[in-house]
């Protein structure tokens, strides 16, 4: 007879391949598009062959899928609901957590002693763009961008960002994003600009968390 505990068993094997903190940097990329194995190793800072284990381990509790193209493995996220359990993840954390809470707090404050730095919420950035407010700066990398993105957001990776002002308009306030809550490239994006005169601020989520809430992309 299958007994609850066996329900609760199998459930576990999804938390014990969510438990490791380069399976959800593993996770982060693979929210932007669908990669080879070697690009996300390079983005979560592993070797191929450990990220390849890493991948396995998430293969196995059915977050990830993967198909052969050529010589490679390409992964993706199974299911869109995942971006959305991590960042429950993430709340539950950052709300229960002394440690979280700290380590989020410290996360930017080194480059940000005054606080100039604030954040537009989801909603804030809804309303700005209805009324034709702000411009987006998308500041991941071309794939990423490519492969979705906010609507009528502008492109310009990060290392680019000073070749390519003339593409960031300074009629409205700037609002940059990138991947995610804890992505630095929109935070020193929003430095950067911010020294040279600009009005910028940056998303405080990110595509994925715009995406997973069914908000439109391109």
């Amino acid at each position: 007879m299958i007994s609850q505990q066996d329900l609760f068993d199998t459930l576990a094997q999804v938390a014990r391949a969510l438990g490791n903190g380069h399976r959800l940097a593993l996770i982060e990329r693979l929210a932007q598009s669908s990669a080879a194995v070697e690009t996300l190793a390079t983005a979560a800072n592993l070797s191929i062959g450990n990220a390849s284990q890493h991948l396995q381990q998430l293969r196995r509790a059915g977050l990830v899928t993967a198909s052969r193209s050529g010589k490679q493995m390409i992964y993706r996220l199974t299911d869109e609901r995942i971006i959305t359990l991590l960042g429950l993840l993430r709340q539950v954390a950052e709300t229960n957590l002394a440690e979280m809470e700290r380590l989020v707090g410290q996360l930017f404050a080194e480059d940000d002693a005054s606080g100039a730095l604030e954040t537009v919420s989801r909603s804030e950035l809804l309303s700005a763009l209805e009324r034709g407010e702000v411009a987006l700066l998308d500041v991941r990398p071309e794939d990423e961008y490519r492969a979705g993105h906010l609507p009528e957001a502008i492109n310009i990776p990060l290392e680019q960002l000073e070749t390519m002002l003339d593409g960031v308009p300074r009629d409205k306030e700037i609002v940059a994003y990138c991947r995610g809550p804890y992505c630095a490239l929109s935070h020193e994006a929003v430095q950067r600009l911010r020294q040279l005169g600009y009005r910028v601020r940056r998303f405080e989520e990110g595509y994925p968390e715009w995406k997973a809430a069914g908000l439109p992309v391109s």
